[in-house]
Formats: C-alpha cells, structure tokens, sequence
C-alpha cells in the first residue's frame, strides 16, 4: 500500500511560503489616503518647521483638517480625509508658500509601520486604475543645436590650420546658428569651400565676395531635432525606472515636446524634480598658474574660468577632461570621511584622456562641476516664453593622488540625499537636452469607476463561480482545491507587490485567467484519482497516481503557455506586458498550489493512515 506522506520539512517549506505571503500581500487591504507633498523646488531649499506652521495656517483659513502630518526624508507628508480636502488643501498651501516650493498631490499608504519595516509594500496602480501624473515637457533642442555648431567652430578652424588655409575670422550667427568664415583671397576662399563641402557636408556652403557661409541642411536639420528627441526620450524613460514606476509611457507631441504619463506613482514632487533635471558632471584640471583671487572683478585668463567654492575663488582651466554621458554606472554611499560619495565607473573615447591627463598632473588639484540647466518662465507681450540658464558649481576639488581610471570616487556632496539624486541621473544619463514641464495634470482613473469596480467585480465573481463548482463537484476535495484557488491569489498578489509592479485592467484579466489556470490543473489530478478508483486500485494509490500521473500534462500545458506570455511581454505594449506580468506569475504559483500546495494538505487529509472513503464527488 501507497501511503503519501511528505517529509516535515517540504510541509513547512508550504507553510513558510504562505506566511510570507500572506504579509507582504496584506499591505493591498490598507488602502491609501490622500496626501499633499511639499518638498524644495531645488536642494538649496529644506522644508523646515516653520514651512509647517506656514502649510496648518493655510489649511485653518480654509478650514480644512489635516489627518495625519508625517515627515519623508527631506519632505513633508500631509493626510487628508478626503480627496476634495486634498484638492484644496494643495490650492491653499501653494498659494502660502509660493514658487520655492513643490506642492504636489499624493496618495500615502495606510499600511502599518511594522510592515513597511519588513518591505511590504501595496501595489502600485495604473492610469486606469488610480490615476496618476500627466506631465508636457518643452525639449530645448536649439541649445544642443548651439553647442554642436560651437563645436564644430573648433573642428573647422582646426582642419583650415591642418589644410594651410588662411582665413581672417570664423563666427557663429546667434540666431540662425549659421557658421561665417571670411577669408582674404579668392585662393583661400575657393581651397577652403573644397575641403568644408568634403568634410563637413551636413551645412550648406555659399560663397558670396571673400565669405564662405554654412547653413544646415533643412533634412539635416530635422533629423538632428528628431534625434534630440528620441535620445531625450530614452533618458526620461530611464530615468522614470529608476523612479520604480513600470507601466510609464514617454510619446512625443509634436516637433519639440515630449509627454510623459506616471501612473500610479507615490512620489510625484520627486518626479517631477527628477524628470526635469539636466544634471551631469564636468572634471577641470585647476588653473595653479594664475591667483584665483587678482581674477576676481577682473577679466578671468584665457582658457580659464572663474568659480566659487567654499566662499573662495578657484580658477579652472576651460578644458573638460570627462564629461558626465561617459559615465556608465553611478552608486551612492559614504567615503572615507564619512561624508556623502558617488562611486563612478565610465568607459568611452574620452576614458583615455582622464586617464593621461590625471597621469601627467599627479599631485595637482582637480575640480568636479555640477551643471544644472533650469527653465526660467517669463512674459513676453503677454505670451510666455521659456529661456534656459545653466547653472555651474563647484562640488569638490581634490589633489591628485595617483593616475585616475575607472571605478573613482566623487566626494564633497552636501548631503545623502543629493548624492541619491546625482546617483540617479548619471546612472539614467544626462539629458540630451534641457526641458522644462509647461503643463502638469493629476489624472483621476481614465476608464471611470463603474470599469474599475467591474473589473474587481470580474475577479470575485469568477473566483466565487470556480470555488462554488469546486465544492459542489468534488465535495471535501474540491474544498482542498478552493483552498489552493485562496493561496493562488495571495501569491500573485505578494508577488506583484514585491516585484513593484504596475497593476491595470489587462492585469486584472490576467488574474482571472490564471484562476481558471489553477482549477484546470486540480481538474486533471481529481479526474486522475476517480479514473484510478473506478479501476479499482486503492484509494492510497489512487492519490498517488493521480498526482504524479497528471503533473506531465500540467507542466506540458502550463509551458506551453509561459511561452504565449514570454512573447506578449517581449513584442507587445504596455497594456499587453501588463496582462502578460500577471498571467507569467499567475501559472507559475498555480502550478505551486495546485501540485504542492493541495497535495500537502491531501497528504494530512488521507496519508499515512488507512481510509475506506474518499469525498471526491461523483
């Protein structure tokens, strides 16, 4: 006789793993409640106490209460009770604190304490199902059009110097960003139309007198300004990664503005301060042959600038020895000091000169420059027009030790925070070009909410069905199955909610097909058993058979469609990878409850003992 028993250790192992997820799916029953987030509009702004006071005044004049007040890293957290509350909470609380700070709409979650300690998180929600922020960024795609025809000013000048061609000046016309090179000679200006027109056909050369023009092509021209575009795109699609938020969705409007949609997302002052950045690094050597301090209020040397650090003039040289898009990998932590530090690694073209350059000026000091580009609305004849300034600062000047190479370390950061956020954007590289957000909607669920409420009634209502036709065609076996349905849902639940990921309407579609998944697969074992019965084989045997026999057909079967969702997930869009996440992991813990999961309890059920009967229906 068969008698099916697991080891006490396999039967814990099923007890372990539904604990578990039992916590990290409970997170999903809290809810949230509506929030208003104040933060900084820049690092150099904190919220502090008295941004406090200044907030509960504006909500006691409005007579609104606030729940709960709670503090978030360098943030401020306001709970309302409402979502009408929160609309003119934030309404009143912008107006009080003005342009310095970041008053955006939030949803906080009510999960307790001592599961956030333990990682439990909700799930996070789609546009569909909760909403979220709808951002339209304005791309600065003149700017990257004004540096690269600066330096091809250089690369002309260089190549007419290399060729012997004598010319008498090279400008740039400030607004056409068209290239003039005037020339003394005929000689000169026909020689030089030859070589330009080779080397550098994306202008159009003109020779009119003794001046040689260069106007960008009108099809090179598009394509440069689609080009800054797309790569601009493929930042803020990194970077809103590196945010946790996976269902995002970046499109492009028009010839020069990007949307971008963040649904379900906890943090929008953050996103907002994230995707609109245009931070990147610069690496100067210091300029020791000249007193930083006789160039303050006079004109600084040649190939040099000056700066402030630490309340002092530096000098450094104009020369950039590492730009901040050749650096492949940034990490936060602490240095040596004990201070804030980002832990860089960087490869590229200009790897070799870091190196050489650091090589040749050991124990000289070298500076790091953090470059920030920031929109500056301002009206113009009653129409606002957006302008650009470029924002540079000293974060740290260090003697050169040794020849500098990849992996190095960044030190004097202010704080932990802003070596978090450097992280975070060389890692998602800089952006291509600056942008500034020129409209911001917090969206409510685009489907309504008689579609969400049918599509959470859709998953009760076919796991009802299924647990009721369960019951009542397998009688006691079929409550084993049910049970097993129970823990089936809870895993993806967990799963999803340690994953991160997004859920949506195809996501919930997804789920109930995975419960019609996980009955099919009990399905086969049950009708496995009752054949054997009939056959006459013992009832310990039966149940034996019936698992081990069936498990073929359910690997076969549950295979064949990890496939289907393999390839939705790699070739569909978004709203398809979301039913293809939910389905993946839904045959996945279906094929745990359905084949361990019942078999476990089965085994306590009949195993090890003798049995006459067996409740498994007809």
């Amino acid at each position: 006789m068969v008698f099916n028993r697991y080891p006490v250790w396999k039967n814990l192992l099923v007890l372990v793993v539904m604990v578990v997820a039992f916590f990290y799916a409970a997170p999903n029953l809290f809810g949230y409640d509506p929030a208003v987030q104040i933060s900084g509009a820049n690092a150099a702004i904190s919220v502090t106490d008295a941004t406090v006071t200044s907030a509960k005044q504006a909500l006691q004049t409005v007579q609104i209460n606030v729940k709960k007040v709670e503090w978030q890293n360098h943030s401020l957290l306001l709970r309302f009770t409402s979502t009408d509350d929160q609309l003119k909470g934030r309404e009143a609380i912008q107006q009080v604190l003005g342009s310095d700070y970041l008053v955006a709409l939030n949803l906080a979650s009510r999960t307790p304490e001592w599961l956030k300690a333990i990682g439990a998180m909700p799930m996070k929600y789609g546009l569909d199902l909760r909403g979220g922020i709808h951002l339209l960024m304005q791309v600065d795609a003149d700017s990257v059009l004004k540096q690269q025809v600066e330096g091809d000013l250089n690369n002309i000048s260089q190549l007419l110097r290399t060729e012997r061609i004598r010319y008498s000046g090279i400008t740039r016309q400030n607004e056409s960003n068209n290239i003039v090179i005037e020339f003394r000679s005929a000689d000169a200006l026909n020689d030089a139309y030859s070589v330009l027109s080779q080397h550098f056909n994306e202008f159009n050369w003109t020779k009119s007198n003794l001046t040689l023009q260069g106007v960008f092509s009108p099809v090179v021209l598009q394509q440069a300004r689609q080009e800054i575009l797309e790569k601009t795109a493929t930042t803020l699609r990194n970077r809103v990664n590196e945010l946790g938020v996976s269902e995002a969705v970046v499109t492009q409007q028009g010839a020069s503005r990007l949307a971008v949609d963040l649904p379900g997302i906890l943090d929008t002052a953050e996103a907002k301060d994230i995707l609109g950045k245009t931070a990147t690094l610069e690496f100067h050597l210091v300029d020791t042959d000249n007193d930083a301090r006789s160039a303050v209020g006079n004109i600084a040397p040649a190939n040099s600038k000056l700066y402030q650090y630490n309340g002092q003039p530096v000098l450094l040289k104009s020369q950039i020895i590492l730009h901040g898009s050749s650096i492949t990998s940034a990490r936060s932590g602490m240095g040596d000091d004990g201070r804030a530090s980002v832990d860089i690694r960087f490869s590229g073209s200009e790897e070799g000169l870091f190196s050489r350059t650091s090589g040749e000026n050991i124990g000289k000091p070298m500076a790091i420059v953090y470059v920030d580009v920031k929109p500056q609305t301002k009206l113009v004849n009653g129409e606002k027009v957006i302008s650009f300034v470029t924002e540079r600062r000293v974060i740290s000047v260090a003697t050169i030790q040794s020849m500098l190479g990849s992996p190095f370390q960044v030190t004097g950061l202010a704080s932990q925070e802003e070596a978090r956020t450097l992280a975070l954007l060389l890692r998602a590289g800089a952006l291509s070009a600056p942008v500034a957000v020129i409209e911001e909607r917090e969206m409510g669920p685009s489907l309504g909410e008689q579609n969400i409420h049918m599509g959470l009634m859709s998953v009760v209502v076919g796991f009802s069905l299924v647990v009721l036709f369960m019951a009542l065609y397998y009688r006691a076996m079929g409550l084993v199955a049910d049970v097993a349905l129970g823990m089936n849902l809870i895993l993806i639940v967990a799963i999803l909610s340690l994953l991160g990921a997004t859920l949506t309407l195809p996501g919930i579609a997804g789920i109930v097909l995975t419960v019609a998944l996980a009955a099919d697969a009990n399905v086969l074992i049950f009708e496995r058993i009752r054949e054997e019965l009939r056959n006459g084989v013992g009832i310990q045997a039966s149940i034996h058979a019936g698992y081990e026999r069936a498990l073929v057909t359910i690997v076969d079967a549950n295979v064949t469609t990890l496939i289907v969702a393999i390839v939705l997930f790699s070739l569909g869009s978004s709203v398809v990878k979301s039913f293809a996440v939910t389905v993946t992991i839904g045959v996945l813990t279906s094929m745990f409850t359905a084949i361990t999961g019942t078999r476990a309890i089965v085994n306590l059920m009949y195993g090890g003992k003798p049995v006459k009967h067996i409740s498994i229906g007809l």
